[in-house]
């Protein structure tokens, strides 16, 4: 099986690199860091860039109350779990990709899917520490999603199944990293249903007022 061919922008690998991302955006980012070896590559290749940065920085001396709070910030509860660290993909087919796990359950097949239009499927992450939405969506094989740019950054994995669009093929493992002049539809292909995670900043923009109408119902 082939890797994925369409991967993470540089700035994306960057901000993960530097923990600066959103939990939801991080969350996609680990993903796809499960299933990709040359985003991975490309990841070590920022942290050790990071590292020599950090490296070049003069440190002031810290007070012992520093010192304290600092230690206590490491050892303290986390505020949610952080992203798994990239591995490969384990062979039961029906597990989820490990950061998916706190936020959706462990498998496929136990998956509480809400019905949201013909043929699409969707489940909502609900989590204050997420930063952004983090979404699931099933959408059935042939189906044309309404035409939508997005309001800021989305950053969406396929997990099965495939789509096109105006940017091309998108199959299991490709990530989509867009920005807000991205304006696309993407049609799902033949065979089995499409399954994707998203996360996004800001909502999505449709063009027809019965998208807008659902939107409006689903907080999209």
């Amino acid at each position: 099986m082939n890797g994925p061919v369409r991967h993470l922008d540089h700035a994306t690998l960057v901000g993960y690199s530097a923990g600066a991302l959103p939990v939801a955006f991080a969350a996609v980012v680990a993903s796809h860091l499960e299933l990709c070896a040359t985003c991975r590559a490309q990841l070590q290749a920022a942290d050790a860039i990071g590292a020599r940065l950090i490296e070049q920085q003069e440190g002031a001396p810290l007070s012992a109350t520093a010192r304290d709070a600092f230690r206590a910030r490491l050892e303290g509860e986390l505020i949610a779990p952080p992203p798994a660290a990239p591995m490969q993909r384990q062979a039961d087919p029906d597990l989820l990709p490990t950061p998916l796990r706190p936020w959706f359950g462990e498998r496929y097949s136990t998956l509480r899917w809400r019905a949201v239009g013909p043929g699409i499927h969707l489940l909502r992450a609900q989590n204050d520490v997420l930063g952004a939405q983090l979404m699931m969506l099933r959408t059935a094989p042939g189906r044309r999603m309404p035409l939508h740019s997005h309001g800021n950054n989305e950053l969406t994995l396929i997990l099965r199944g495939a789509y096109d669009d105006v940017l091309g093929h998108f199959g299991p493992g490709d990530v989509a990293d867009l920005d807000a002049d991205t304006e696309h539809q993407p049609v799902t292909s033949q065979g089995v249903p499409c399954i994707c995670v998203a996360a996004s900043d800001a909502p999505m923009k449709f063009s027809g007022w019965i998208a807008r109408a659902m939107q409006a119902v689903l907080r999209l």
